[in-house]
Formats: structure tokens, C-alpha cells, sequence
């Protein structure tokens, strides 16, 4: 158990805390440095960069959330209702990164290869709405995991 909780905590703060860097941090400055090439450039190199990482975060959250969730609680029937809702906003982040993955994302490095600089913005924005969203998920999430058990 001890392994599992900290293999998940830890995936859990790089997919987060990624997030809030982007998002508080990095998107800031860059908007207000960058023209249009050089940004999107820069958000398609932090992407591909970043997604790596996700990709191995949710495999570690599923991996093992489902583990402590059926060899530690005993099942759906065994758990609180902070678990449960846990799980329920964990697949809701997984859904909305794997539409970012296979949608704007890829979109956004057609439109950078291609010197199409509007539709990259338009793909980047829908990805900022998008991740904006995960990390209101994601922090909601946490405040979830480290409370829950106390109410």
C-alpha cells in the first residue's frame, strides 16, 4: 500500500502541478512576450515535452487507483464516497486529456508545421479552455484526497 500511494501521489502532482505552471505560469509570459509563430512554437515543444509525462501519470493513477481501490478497500462496495469521487473526476481528466491528445493537440502541430499561425491559435486556445478545466478537476481532486477521509 505504501508504494501504491506514493507512486499515486506522485503522478498526481507532476500531471497538477504541470498544469498549474502552464497555466498560472508559462501562458502568462508567453502571451505577453511572444508573437504568434514563436509562441505556438514554444507551446508545441512544451507539449511534447509535457505529454510524455501525462501519458505515464495516468498509467500510474489507473495502475494503481484500481489496485488500492480493489486489493485495499475491497471493491466499489468497501469504499467511501471520497474514493468514489475521486475515481469519477480522475476518468473525467483522463477523458478531457485524451480529447486534447488526439484532437487540438494534433491539430495544433499540423497548423505549426504548416506556418498556419489563426488555426494554430484557435487549437491552442481550445487547448488552454481545456486544461484550464482539468486543473479546476485536478486541484478539486487533490483538496478531495487529502480531506475526504476526515468528513
Amino acid at each position: 500500500m505504501s508504494l501504491a500511494i506514493t507512486l499515486h501521489v506522485l503522478a498526481s502532482v507532476l500531471w497538477v502541478g504541470g498544469m498549474f505552471f502552464a497555466w498560472m505560469i508559462l501562458r502568462p509570459v508567453a502571451a505577453g512576450l511572444l508573437e504568434p509563430p514563436a509562441r505556438l512554437t514554444l507551446w508545441r515543444g512544451v507539449f511534447a515535452r509535457f505529454f510524455p509525462w501525462v501519458w505515464g501519470s495516468v498509467a500510474v493513477l489507473l495502475v494503481t487507483g484500481l489496485w488500492m481501490l480493489f486489493a485495499v478497500f475491497g471493491g466499489m462496495a468497501g469504499a467511501r464516497w471520497h474514493i468514489h469521487l475521486m475515481l469519477l473526476l480522475g476518468l473525467a481528466m483522463m477523458a478531457i486529456y485524451l480529447h486534447v491528445w488526439f484532437a487540438p493537440y494534433r491539430r495544433l502541430c499540423r497548423a505549426v508545421d504548416a506556418a498556419d499561425w489563426p488555426e494554430g491559435g484557435r487549437q491552442l486556445g481550445q487547448i488552454r479552455r481545456m486544461i484550464g478545466l482539468n486543473l479546476i478537476l485536478g486541484l478539486l481532486t487533490v483538496a478531495i484526497a487529502a480531506g475526504g477521509r476526515y468528513i
